[in-house]
């Protein structure tokens, strides 16, 4: 067992000194439509409690690393509701993209301002809009991952072990076992189908990939600059007066498609914790629970005789009779009625709706 390991395992285990948590809050939640818009994406909406996505986010790295080793990105659109939402923030905890171009060079440019402030600096990246519990758990995982990345210097992903054949989420296929619950990621595989999800599930060699992420800082910038050809020209950009020219010159790309599944230093360390990163409408029975008929309700609502529904009303009554499968939302001004199976095609839709389309 290496030394993280076994700091991590002992009473109070703490991360070490050096670490940051930057929360990922710039995504829009378009399968949430009509509750999720621009405005007021998915991260603002109460999907895992009463309270905002956001807000458990925050209050779970302030117990982590503390408030003020905690930074969010996001545009500057989503400042005011995120501190609306979280009112113990200050303009200090926020690092404003200029534009989005994706996960890959907003975690590239907050490595670099981190390493800039601490040289040794390690962070773990969450995104605003998972829910996770229970926290003690969580906390455990965290450790273990920020000391064994500051130690060893790789990257290290959170990989939940699969409790279903879930096509929706991409895998972590593992590989040498480094220490105790961590191992080499071997491979990066993509949303299975259903047959392929149930062999992974079966094997016990493939996780999900939660997209929480931990590392050195500047273990991510020195794989970016030598992985990534979308983002490596661009890094001398950042030391420049203001970051809009590294925005403006590099390409948008995710940090798993960018850096990770090309680098030779990635690990997963197994996150012992409850993770959804709710997805769709149908994740709400799992994230806020049913009733005895499977009905999951946010809002005001009656079903008569009905099953297995999903019911977000905030927007006046709705009633629901003899029918089952259903999502019905009520949002904004806006009725949104398709079924569970549907739902997750919800960014067809609004493709479509976009583009002017209404062929079948």
């Amino acid at each position: 067992m290496s030394a993280a390991d076994a700091a991590s395992e002992s009473a109070g285990a703490s991360p070490p000194d050096a670490a940051w948590a930057v929360i990922l809050a710039g995504g829009v939640g378009s399968r949430f439509w009509p509750a999720s818009t621009p405005q007021r994406p998915k991260q603002l909406l109460p999907l895992g409690s009463d309270r905002p996505l956001i807000t458990d986010t925050v209050e779970r790295a302030d117990r982590l690393v503390g408030l003020d080793r905690t930074r969010i990105v996001a545009g500057t659109h989503l400042v005011g509701p995120i501190r609306e939402a979280c009112p113990e923030l200050v303009p200090e905890h926020f690092f404003v993209e200029p534009e989005a171009r994706g996960t890959g060079p907003a975690l590239a440019w907050a490595a670099w301002r981190l390493r800039r402030r601490d040289p040794e600096s390690v962070m773990i990246s969450l995104h605003a809009d998972h829910v996770i519990r229970p926290y003690d758990r969580f906390r455990s995982t965290a450790s273990r991952a920020l000391g064994a990345a500051s130690e060893d210097g790789r990257l290290y992903c959170l990989g939940k072990r699969p409790t279903r054949p879930e096509i929706g989420y991409g895998y972590l296929h593992l590989g040498e076992e480094l220490g105790t619950s961590r191992w080499e990621v071997e491979e990066f595989v993509e949303k299975p189908d259903r047959e392929t999800a149930a062999a992974y599930l079966e094997s016990g060699d493939y996780f999900w990939n939660t997209g929480i992420f931990a590392w050195r800082c500047d273990a991510l910038l020195e794989e970016a600059s030598e992985r990534s050809p979308e983002m490596g020209p661009a890094l001398g950009r950042l030391e420049d007066e203001d970051s809009t020219g590294f925005f403006r010159d590099v390409e948008p790309i995710s940090v798993d498609e960018g850096v990770l599944e090309r680098s030779e230093r990635v690990g997963c360390v197994e996150a012992g914790f409850e993770w959804d990163d709710v997805g769709t409408w149908t994740a709400l029975p799992r994230t806020r629970g049913a009733d005895g008929d499977g009905n999951t309700v946010v809002g005001s609502a009656d079903l008569v005789d009905s099953a297995d529904n999903v019911v977000w009303a905030e927007d006046g009554d709705v009633t629901l009779f003899e029918v089952s499968d259903l999502v019905v939302v009520r949002s904004g001004g806006h009725t949104l009625v398709t079924t569970r199976e549907a739902a997750p095609r919800l960014k067809d839709l609004l493709a479509r709706r976009e583009s002017g389309g209404d062929e079948s």
